[in-house]
């Protein structure tokens, strides 16, 4: 069985994570999206929330599950026998620092793939930090979250 995992903050999930696990489905028997939680980061929307909002955008896809970890992404791939990572590349700067994590996460996890997929244009100017900015100054995020997050963020 091909798992893969593709693993974030989703603080929050973009339409640009959106598409890519999308467009990943067809690759793989199994996506597990997992949020990665970093004890020296400060998140914006608690975990429980960013779970939540995935659940409901992934509702209907049953060959993905959602789950959250704590530590390294290889070990978290090992725990859940994951053989292949997810990743999306915006630019060329996304590109040399994942090329690098990637030859890590190789070491770490004896062999673990990464599969690179490159955004859609629409989508690479699009990341969770821009968007955490517009909701900081209470701009309009609609255009860049799946509608079931947007709907979740009106109601706050």
């Amino acid at each position: 069985m091909n798992i893969a995992v593709f693993p974030g903050s989703f603080d929050p999930i973009t339409i640009g994570h959106y598409d890519l696990i999308k467009r990943a489905l067809p690759l793989f028997d199994k996506i597990i999206v997992a949020v990665g939680t970093n004890s020296t980061k400060s998140s914006l929307f608690p975990l429980e929330e960013r779970l939540g909002w995935l659940k409901i955008v992934f509702k209907d896809e049953p060959k993905i599950s959602i789950d959250h970890f704590e530590g390294l992404t290889a070990h978290y791939c090992n725990h859940v026998h994951a053989n292949f990572l997810i990743r999306g590349l915006r630019n060329s700067s996304d590109f040399d620092y994942e090329k690098t994590i990637s030859q890590v996460n190789q070491i770490i996890s004896h062999g673990i793939e990464t599969v690179f997929l490159i955004s859609n244009p629409q989508y690479s100017h699009i990341s969770s930090t821009i968007v955490r900015e517009v909701i900081k100054g209470n701009g309009n995020v609609e255009p860049f979250l799946p509608k079931g997050v947007v709907i979740l963020m009106s109601n706050e």
